[in-house]
C-alpha cells in the first residue's frame, strides 16, 4: 500500500481569511488543501504532486481577482480623519453666527431647503440648508454624528474626495427629499449629509467585500448594515426628517459605488486639495447666491 503524499507548502498568507480564501479557490479547481500555522502566518497546504498545478491555479485566481495579489492584506479599518472635527467644530460656529430657527429668520429664510422654492429653481437651497441648524440640541448633534461619519469617509477617500462626495450626495438627498414632498416642506440640518456619508461608507464596505469575498451574497451583508444604522439612527427624535435621511443615504450609496468599484486607493495630494478647494468655493457660492 503506497504511503500518502506529504504536504508542501504552496503559499503563505499573514492573515487566516486569506489563507482560506486561497483554500476554497483550490478547492474550485478539484484540488484539496489544508490551512495550518507557520511562523509567517497562515501556510495553505497541498499534495507535493500536485504543487505546480495549485500554484498555477492561484496565480490565475489572482488574475481574476487583483484584490488576492496582496497576501498581506487582512481586516482592516479605514483611518480616521481629522476633518470630521473640523466640519462638526463648522456647524458648531456657523450656528453661532445663524443663531436659532426662531431668534434670526433671515438666515433660514434664504437658505432652508424650502422644497417650493427648490422646486422654482433655487437650487442652492440644497446645499446651503445643510450648514443651517433649529437649535443648540439639533447642532449639536449633527457635530457629533459628523465627527464620526464624515471623519471616517475622508479616512477613508482622502479629505478632498471624501468632503466632496458627501456635499454632493447630501445635496442631492435634499434635492431628492423636495421632489417628493412638493410644495408646503421645509427642512435645515446636515443630518442629510450624515447619512449620505453611513451610504458612502455602505458602499465602500459593499465594494470591499465583493472584491474579497467568493460569495457575492456575503457583500449585500455591507448594505444591510447600513440600512439598519439608518433606522436606528434616522428615526430617533420627535421632528426627524425621516425621509431626508433615506434620501441621503441612498444618495451615499449611488455616489460611493462607482468611486469604490473605479478604484481601491484614494488620489493624491493634488487632486485632494483641488477638491477641497471646490468644496469650500461650492458652499461660498451657494451662501453667496442664497444672500445676495
Amino acid at each position: 500500500m503506497a504511503e500518502p503524499s506529504p504536504p508542501a507548502v504552496v503559499r503563505v498568507a499573514a492573515h487566516r481569511a486569506l489563507a482560506q480564501e486561497w483554500a476554497l479557490a483550490l478547492a474550485a479547481d478539484g484540488l484539496a488543501s489544508r490551512v495550518t500555522s507557520a511562523t509567517e502566518g497562515f501556510a495553505v497546504e497541498v499534495a507535493v504532486e500536485q504543487l505546480a498545478q495549485a500554484a498555477v491555479a492561484l496565480d490565475a485566481y489572482d488574475h481574476e481577482n487583483p484584490a488576492g495579489e496582496r497576501p498581506d492584506r487582512g481586516p482592516t479599518t479605514p483611518p480616521f480623519s481629522p476633518a470630521g472635527f473640523v466640519v462638526g467644530g463648522l456647524l458648531l460656529a456657523f450656528f453661532l453666527v445663524t443663531g436659532p430657527r426662531d431668534s434670526n429668520a433671515h438666515w433660514f429664510a434664504r437658505g432652508s431647503a424650502d422644497a417650493e422654492h427648490i422646486l422654482f429653481g433655487e437650487l442652492w437651497r440644497s446645499v446651503t440648508a445643510l450648514t443651517l441648524h433649529a437649535d443648540l440640541g439639533h447642532v449639536l448633534s449633527n457635530a457629533v454624528s459628523s465627527t464620526l461619519f464624515i471623519g471616517a469617509v475622508c479616512g477613508a477617500l482622502g479629505v478632498g474626495l471624501g468632503g466632496a462626495l458627501v456635499l454632493l450626495a447630501g445635496a442631492a438627498g435634499n434635492l431628492a427629499n423636495a421632489l417628493f414632498h412638493g410644495a408646503h416642506h421645509d427642512s435645515v440640518g446636515a443630518s442629510t449629509a450624515v447619512f449620505a456619508a453611513v451610504g458612502i461608507l455602505s458602499a465602500l464596505a459593499f465594494a470591499a467585500r465583493r472584491r474579497r469575498e467568493t460569495r457575492t451574497r456575503r457583500a449585500w451583508l455591507a448594505l444591510g448594515a447600513g440600512l439598519a444604522l439608518l433606522a436606528m439612527l434616522g428615526t430617533a427624535g420627535d421632528r426627524v426628517d425621516l425621509w431626508a435621511h433615506l434620501f441621503g443615504w441612498l444618495a451615499g450609496i449611488a455616489a460611493g459605488l462607482p468611486v469604490a468599484s473605479a478604484t481601491a486607493r484614494p488620489p493624491g495630494a493634488l487632486p485632494q486639495c483641488a477638491l477641497c478647494v471646490a468644496v469650500v468655493a461650492a458652499l461660498a457660492a451657494c451662501w453667496a447666491r442664497a444672500l445676495y
